[in-house]
């Protein structure tokens, strides 16, 4: 039997949103297992020079999934941001206020991770959509473009997770189920480290 073109575009289509979901969640579950079994002030401590901290990534990419695979494609949750309003402050979206609790902000991701999953669900991958913040002429984008821009975000902001984390307790992994490090204990890792400054060193003395 002949499968009907529209049929087999379609399974094209799940399958891609199979992969794009899986690429999402990974990076999505990765994110909020950097702040288990820290307190409220490691969470937010800024660990950079430009104030990176924990739950304000969390805070960040929760605004990005509303906005690029929600309002993008005539989709608004209803949830209000306060880095959208007119009058926002510089960066808002990269920090939590003392009045902005962990589990508010972690529930204000899993929201807006269940509204952009409902758009991909809902939409096919070819949809045309416009990014409201970008500029007019040049705010075209497909649902299939938004996706991979929110997985490449997110991923982004993992890893700097994964350094904030390891400098605020050592911890370190891929997720709670694969480290994807190599074996050794802690004088391992220290003889390691040691190892790579000498040859730093060493290489600046040359160069």
């Amino acid at each position: 039997m002949t499968v009907p073109d529209h049929a087999k575009s379609n399974e094209s289509d799940e399958s891609a949103k199979s992969d794009l979901r899986y690429y999402l969640q990974t990076a999505r579950d990765a994110l909020l297992w950097k702040l288990e079994g820290l307190s409220e002030y490691d969470v937010r401590r800024p660990r950079t020079p430009t104030g990176t901290n924990l739950l304000g990534l969390v805070k960040h990419v929760a605004g990005v999934e509303l906005g690029y695979l929600g309002d993008t494609f005539g989709r608004p949750s209803g949830i209000v941001l306060a880095c959208l309003e007119a009058d926002a402050e510089p960066n808002v979206d990269m920090w939590a206020t003392a009045e902005e609790s962990r589990e508010h902000i972690v529930g204000l991701y899993r929201q807006a991770w269940a509204h952009a999953d409902a758009t991909i669900d809902a939409l096919a991958l070819d949809t045309v959509g416009r990014v409201p913040w970008w500029p007019d002429g040049r705010d075209e984008v497909t649902l299939h473009h938004a996706v991979v821009r929110v997985i490449a975000d997110t991923h982004r902001h993992a890893g700097h997770a994964d350094i904030l984390r390891e400098l605020a307790d050592g911890a370190v992994g891929m997720d709670k189920d694969n480290g994807n490090m190599p074996p050794g204990d802690a004088r391992w890792w220290e003889d390691h480290r040691d190892r790579l400054e000498r040859v730093a060193r060493e290489a600046g003395r040359d160069a």
